[in-house]
């Protein structure tokens, strides 16, 4: 009876750790699609040229970046993400904020080859006036760098 009662125990205690564990893989994946959709918003505000748009969805972006867990996202990934995004942020001028967009569309794609984002395709796409690459949920292009002065300016150039 006694070994009947341990066996069950640690059945139970088993259990709860399984679940525990499921529940955290899937709020870490939850977590990367935010992410990228906050990537996505800061994206499409400067496609727009709107940089107040830019600023918020850039803030909801570090939100979300700080709360990733360092398993997922290397802590030195996490920091540049961070120091891009908070750029971004603080910048109310939609020509700072394209060139601050260049470096965190690099490290975002750095991210996005290391780490799955999306069940959906991620589409990085490039500017060859800019010479600078971007991701995209489409492989329709809409550059952030140029906007409407060059909307379709650029090519797809890999789908991560």
């Amino acid at each position: 009876m006694k070994i009947m009662k341990k066996i069950l125990s640690v059945l139970a205690i088993l259990s709860i750790m399984f679940s525990q564990a499921s529940f955290a893989q899937d709020a870490g994946k939850d977590l990367l699609k935010q992410l990228l959709s906050e990537y996505y918003g800061i994206k499409d505000a400067l496609v727009a040229g709107n940089a107040a748009t830019a600023s918020s969805k850039a803030e909801a972006f570090v939100k979300n970046v700080n709360a990733v867990n360092y398993k997922i996202i290397s802590e030195g990934n996490i920091t540049t993400l961070v120091k891009d995004a908070n750029a971004i942020a603080q910048s109310k001028d939609i020509q700072k904020q394209r060139e601050i967009f260049a470096n965190l569309s690099s490290n975002m794609a750095a991210v996005a080859k290391s780490v799955k984002l999306s069940d959906e395709p991620v589409y990085q796409q490039y500017c060859p006036m800019k010479k600078a690459s971007w991701l995209s949920s489409e492989k329709a292009i809409k550059n952030p760098y140029y906007g409407s002065a060059m909307l379709t300016c650029g090519q797809v150039t890999n789908t991560l």
